[in-house]
């Protein structure tokens, strides 16, 4: 099923994600329905705060990205937990279908290493970097209750307020299902 993306402003964006247990109900369906939306959004990545659920779960499929290594990577990360980041930042101009139409730059650690378990309950512990990296990191905000509109200047914020304001006013016309704040 394809869902609506909760919209910048919608208070389930700012939670802080709960544990995911194995018996959770729908587990199967939700993350189906997640990669549903994502492809249907035309996504890389997709949290469960961005379908209304406050729990710790995303999913990644970075294959629309030319020279992703590995190339095709897809995922799914149930209660995630990023042990270690490190590296030089750098900045990578980020987007977000929570947030559509801006992009922005936002800084980074190139490296980074994530115990998580996947749609199986099956644990994994790994090392991941560049572009892999930084959508997980971007997807793992999101279950922290962080949006990558935190991680830019003030004075950036400032300059996209207006934007952001009528994204949460509803004021803005997506290619996908979106649900705004009331």
């Amino acid at each position: 099923m394809n869902l609506p993306i909760y919209a910048y402003g919608c208070p389930v964006l700012r939670k802080k994600g709960v544990t995911v247990s194995p018996d959770y109900p729908n587990l199967k369906e939700i993350i189906y329905n997640m990669y549903e939306t994502m492809y249907n959004s035309s996504g890389i990545g997709l949290a469960a705060p961005q379908i209304g659920l406050s729990i710790r779960l995303f999913i990644i499929d970075g294959s629309p990205i030319e020279d992703l290594k590995p190339a095709k990577f897809k995922q799914t990360f149930i209660n995630p937990l990023i042990i270690e980041e490190w590296g030089d930042e750098w900045k990578y101009e980020e987007g977000c279908l929570s947030i559509p139409h801006i992009r922005e730059q936002v800084s980074r650690k190139p490296e980074l290493k994530i115990r998580y378990f996947d749609e199986n309950f099956t644990e994994h512990e790994a090392t991941f970097d560049g572009m892999i990296a930084r959508i997980i990191q971007h997807e793992y905000d999101h279950i922290e209750g962080r949006l990558f509109v935190d991680l830019i200047s003030p004075l950036r914020r400032n300059l996209i307020k207006s934007k952001l304001t009528n994204i949460n006013q509803g004021r803005v016309n997506a290619d996908y299902k979106m649900r705004f704040a009331k």
